[in-house]
């Protein structure tokens, strides 16, 4: 697999795709190889003038690009469930890219939830579950959620998912990537159990250049070296690409740097814990997968 580049991309003719965290980092050159592929593809952004920028940027890379913006601030349930409603054709590809990585304070979402689980995790599962039926309408769709090796570190404490008795920005991005990967193995697992043509998998693209770097409690001449040492977004989104096109992905896949399958940590391999965060997560957001419920 690590000889795996962009190029071994097939031909993606006829599949519709979705981005979120479009654009910068490792949105652009996930978006920008899908459609260089022939995908159509949403930039999904919560800032309309970056997003626009973005959809610009590959355009001029991708002469007839078929790409466009698509607003979405995964802080707002709300701008969840007008961006779900505005896909409307069958959906092959949602990449679920965007995220937060330090909020030195807590800080929380437009309906209350602490901040990185709501945006990295809550955000994503609402727009999962309401892009399901788009995704079931597509033959062999994926799904990819991007984690990262710092999961192993998270702990999902049930009785304060708000992080108000104790709040530390590192615990919450470990937390918040726990979540994505349990999520992600869950998803998949609902998928096989109710026979959906539907593959999930996580991905953990390794320490890249994005704009994680200027966030949180860094000093400029620390996210600046950090940036230096890190590897280009070019090579974090061969994950994602990866796991979302190449015929030797597989569903419950947890894909790292170098394209090797990691081992994900036992926490996230807990089925009841799982169980118990789909079920969470389901009555915050209001947002079900009935087509993948067990009956």
């Amino acid at each position: 697999m690590a000889s795996w580049t962009a190029r071994d991309i097939p031909d993606l003719t006829g599949t519709h795709a979705v981005v979120t965290g479009a654009n910068s980092g490792l949105g652009v050159p996930t978006a920008l190889e899908l459609t260089r592929h022939g995908a159509s593809v949403v930039m999904a952004a919560r800032d309309p003038a970056k997003g626009r920028a973005a959809v610009r940027e590959v355009r001029e890379r991708v002469p007839g690009a078929e790409v466009e913006y698509g607003r979405l601030d995964l802080a707002d349930l709300g701008s969840v469930r007008e961006f779900a409603d505005s896909v409307t054709r069958p959906l092959g590809i949602l990449v679920n890219n965007a995220g937060i990585a330090v909020s030195a304070r807590r800080r929380t979402t437009a309906d209350g939830f602490e901040l990185l689980f709501g945006v990295n995790h809550l955000g994503h599962f609402a727009l999962t579950g309401l892009l399901l039926p788009r995704l079931l309408a597509h033959p062999g769709a994926r799904v990819v959620t991007v984690s990262s090796d710092q999961h192993a570190a998270g702990r999902i404490d049930f009785d304060d998912l708000g992080m108000e008795r104790s709040y530390a920005a590192t615990r919450a991005y470990a937390r918040s990537k726990l979540a994505n990967l349990m999520f992600a193995l869950e998803l998949n697992r609902r998928a096989e159990a109710a026979g959906a043509d539907l593959r999930s998998l996580a991905t953990h693209p390794g320490f890249t250049a994005t704009n994680i770097a200027r966030v949180g409690p860094l000093t400029r001449p620390l996210a600046a070296l950090l940036r230096l040492i890190a590897q280009p977004t070019e090579v974090g989104a061969l994950t994602s690409l990866y796991a979302a096109t190449s015929p030797d992905a597989h569903g419950g896949d947890f894909i790292g740097p170098g394209l090797r399958p990691l081992q994900p940590s036992p926490r996230a391999y807990d089925p009841e814990a799982a169980r118990r965060l789909w079920q969470v997560s389901a009555d915050l957001t209001g947002v079900s997968f009935p087509a993948l419920t067990p009956h």
